[in-house]
């Protein structure tokens, strides 16, 4: 039975335990602001997934899924049943209609992924297969689910096309230069779009300890007698808070070559969107539907994605942020600030004996 009481049949499987389904719900729900800025924009654009999708002879799209078909298996009632199972329930929760095609590939690295450009596909790995429990590997069902119901496996593509052009022409003057303010852009999506798709997890899942373990065992491997969820999200508060102005640009400079964020910093996102009134709203039945995509404004989306990284570095506790906080606030002394930031780049002053040469407090 699920929520409503109702046997359902189809994709409309029975979920293994009693959660809410979100009928017509539009993928701007779950979206992180900046995500979802970046989608409104691409779909007002008109002809965009047409001129693309007729482009997809260029790629190697309809080479990937002969590829997964003659050397994966393929998710079913026949074969990793259960996974099929999720699949279904999935997509019933979130009510997408077509239900993706999904595969698992030998691969001992826990990977999954959602591509392709006439039809989304999910790819598994044996090593996450092997690592997840049922409801850990719901949340990651849930994921994909959600990067297939925002379109990102398209616009995904679409980029990474993009990219590769690019890449090509980089002899041209000042190529490199175009190329890595490119992809430096795209990695940053990736990562928001990455923030998206757990909280679809979540949705389907709805389990946020269950989605965090997953997090977890992605990090840390599957020992989870010998870890703590709690000490992990307190490692992704350390991550935050700590060092010094060095530390700040090593983590910008550690952060940029990734397309996925830090698995510490998803569950601590993911945790405090489980904790937030859009959640909450959400669960209760409160939510966009996609009936209304057509007439979602681009200018008040690109407004609502500014008013989120604002207040991203004002709530923030990185010692950058802070700078920039008080840069923006008019704080005194910045300049004393982002000396003592970055003394430890300098080598040690030698040491003068007597109290006259003690620092004197400001």
């Amino acid at each position: 039975m699920s929520d409503d009481g109702q046997q359902h049949t189809g994709h409309e499987r029975v979920p293994s335990r009693q959660r809410r389904r979100f009928p017509g719900i539009s993928s701007r729900a779950y979206e992180h602001p900046a995500d979802r800025s970046a989608l409104v924009a691409l779909r007002k654009l008109s002809g965009f997934d047409t001129v693309f999708k007729a482009l997809s002879g260029l790629l190697p799209e309809r080479s990937l899924r002969l590829l997964f078909l003659s050397d994966s298996v393929r998710v079913s009632e026949r074969q990793f049943q259960h996974l099929h199972d999720m699949l279904l329930d999935a997509c019933y929760i979130l009510d997408l209609e077509k239900v993706p095609p999904m595969y698992v590939n030998q691969d001992p690295q826990p990977n999954a992924m959602c591509i392709g450009l006439d039809e989304p596909i999910i790819v598994v790995t044996t090593g996450l297969v092997e690592l997840l429990d049922e409801e850990e590997m719901r949340a990651v069902v849930g994921h994909e689910v959600g990067h297939a119901l925002s379109g990102h496996s398209v616009y995904r593509t679409i980029l990474l096309f993009l990219t590769t052009l690019a890449l090509r022409v980089a002899w041209i003057p000042l190529g490199n230069l175009a190329v890595m303010a490119l992809v430096t852009a795209l990695r940053e999506w990736f990562r928001k779009s990455e923030l998206s798709a757990d909280r679809a997890g979540l949705l389907v899942g709805q389990d946020v300890r269950a989605s965090m373990r997953g997090l977890m065992k992605i990090a840390g491997g599957n020992h989870l007698h010998e870890m703590n969820v709690d000490a992990f999200l307190e490692q992704a508060e350390e991550y935050e808070s700590g060092g010094d102005l060095r530390d700040s640009v090593l983590k910008i400079l550690n952060v940029l070559p990734r397309s996925h964020p830090f698995a510490t910093i998803r569950a601590a996102e993911l945790k405090k969107w489980a904790e937030s009134r859009d959640f909450q709203r959400i669960m209760d039945g409160h939510y966009p539907r996609r009936a209304e995509d057509k007439d979602t404004s681009v200018s008040d989306s690109f407004r609502e994605t500014a008013a989120s990284y604002a207040s991203d570095v004002k709530t923030s506790k990185d010692p950058l942020m802070k700078l920039v906080t008080d840069l923006a606030g008019g704080a005194g002394d910045l300049g004393g600030r982002v000396r003592r930031g970055f003394d430890g780049f300098r080598s040690p002053p030698p040491a003068k004996g007597g109290p006259a040469d003690a620092p004197q407090e400001g």
